[in-house]
């Protein structure tokens, strides 16, 4: 009785691990076999068009900023916020009374001048004739040594006094024409035909002259007849870019639109800009995002103004008949590494080397180290390919890309299907080999995370 409900507790227990057992069985190859649904495209040959995509401003061509070079009051400013101009017409006019005293006194002082020279040069003439009627006296011994170098003396001071009196005369020529300047400074006229952009100053107002520091930007004055976009491009992309280059612009104003532009000029330094990350533990770190200006001159006339946004196009590279998929397609993965050969033994390597087993044994250790510090594997990209109900991994080389596909160089061939959705089975879940099958794919698991 004893040995039948031993046995039955066996039994019992051994049925229970069998039916556990089972369960985890089950459950493993259920999960071996999970079947990912994808969407497909085919290998297809097509024209590629690299595009660079970066934002900027419409700004004109040609525009001037228009600043006093001396200071003082306006008394006249004829012109209004996008009135257009002509090249001369007057502008702006600065109280001149203070200049126009000044030229006048500069005016005095150069008359004077040349009158001090004038009396200079008769001093001399009159110097002159006394030393040489002097000096045939001294030669006849009538005059003594001492009256004698008197009138020389006297020569020589007025032939110096006629000297510094030129000296003067230039001075004050030089001042004058710098007062005739700045009076001349106090009306200022357009320098060029366009439109007044921008107006800062009114009636009245006190500017500041250029002269000595930074004057008063009293207005700027456009062509607005020839308009570029100055965009600034990334450091990785503007390696891209050259003159000639052709671009499409939308112009967030114009909407609907497509404007053409080529690419006129590219900035030879960069303009960097700064930008806070954070960097863990709450702190942040500063870094700076370099960009470089590029010029796009638009080949269309519209009623474009200065500032409005704009976000270009251009195009840097082309390829016909290319390989094509969809650009969803390419991911990345880690290579497998193949395991590496069982090391050789102490004694064979003593062998080789022709040293002892201790030698041996620490030459070992070295390559041992050595090995330990190979770089990790980089990841490759790759393109998985349906083959039946399950994929294969294809590593690819890529070339250029445009919105939506990327140019296969190498691996892949034109009509294989290859994996194009959703995105999380093509960045993590699939690998060589694994069970798939084609349907729809929800929008949830094709979309890129932010």
């Amino acid at each position: 009785m004893a040995n039948s409900k031993k046995r039955g507790r066996i039994l019992f227990f051994l049925a229970i691990g069998l039916i556990a057992a089972a369960a985890v069985t089950y459950a493993i190859l259920r999960k071996r076999d999970v079947v990912i649904t994808v969407q497909t495209e085919q290998v297809v040959r097509a024209n590629l068009t690299e595009l660079v995509v970066a934002n900027g401003k419409i700004q004109p061509v040609l525009q001037v900023k228009i600043s006093p070079e001396v200071s003082g009051e306006i008394i006249e400013l004829p012109i209004k916020e996008g009135q257009h101009v002509n090249k001369g017409d007057l502008i702006l006019k600065i109280k001149p009374d203070f200049y126009l005293a000044s030229r006048n006194q500069a005016q005095a002082s150069y008359e004077s001048s040349r009158a001090g020279k004038e009396t200079s040069e008769a001093n001399l003439r009159k110097a002159e004739a006394e030393f040489r009627r002097n000096n045939d006296l001294f030669r006849n011994h009538l005059v003594s040594n001492s009256t004698f170098d008197e009138v020389k003396a006297a020569y020589d001071v007025a032939r110096a006094q006629v000297t510094n009196s030129g000296h003067q005369v230039e001075m004050a020529r030089a001042s004058l024409a710098s007062a005739e300047d700045a009076l001349t400074k106090t009306t200022i006229v357009s320098p060029l035909v366009g439109t007044v952009s921008k107006l800062n100053s009114a009636l009245g107002e006190r500017v500041v002259g250029t002269a000595t520091m930074a004057g008063t930007e009293v207005m700027t004055i456009a062509d607005l007849n020839e308009m570029e976009a100055r965009i600034d491009i990334g450091e990785n992309d503007v390696v891209l870019i050259q003159p000639g280059q052709i671009a499409r612009l939308e112009v967030d104003a114009f909407k609907d639109r497509k404007f053409l532009g080529t690419v006129t000029e590219i900035a030879n330094s960069s303009t960097s800009t700064g930008s806070t990350g954070s960097s863990g533990m709450g702190s942040s770190s500063q870094q700076e995002a370099t960009k470089f200006s590029v010029k796009i001159r638009i080949k269309e006339k519209e009623m474009f103004r200065p500032g409005m946004s704009v976000t270009a196009e251009i195009e840097t590279r082309s390829r016909t008949n290319v390989l094509v998929v969809p650009i969803a397609s390419v991911t990345t993965r880690i290579p497998k590494e193949k395991k590496a050969n069982a090391g050789p033994k102490i004694d064979s390597v003593a062998a080789r080397t022709n040293s002892t087993p201790q030698k041996a044994n620490s030459d070992l250790a070295s390559v041992s180290k050595g090995e330990s510090k190979k770089e990790p594997a980089k990841p490759i990209e790759v393109v998985f390919v349906l083959e039946g109900d399950h994929v294969r991994m294809l590593p690819v080389k890529i070339g250029i890309s445009d919105d939506t596909r990327w140019e296969i160089v190498e691996g892949v061939k034109e009509g294989q299907e290859v994996i194009s959705g959703g995105y999380k089975a093509i960045s993590r879940e699939l690998e060589d080999g694994k069970k798939v099958k084609k349907g729809k794919v929800e929008a949830a698991e094709n979309a890129k995370p932010e």
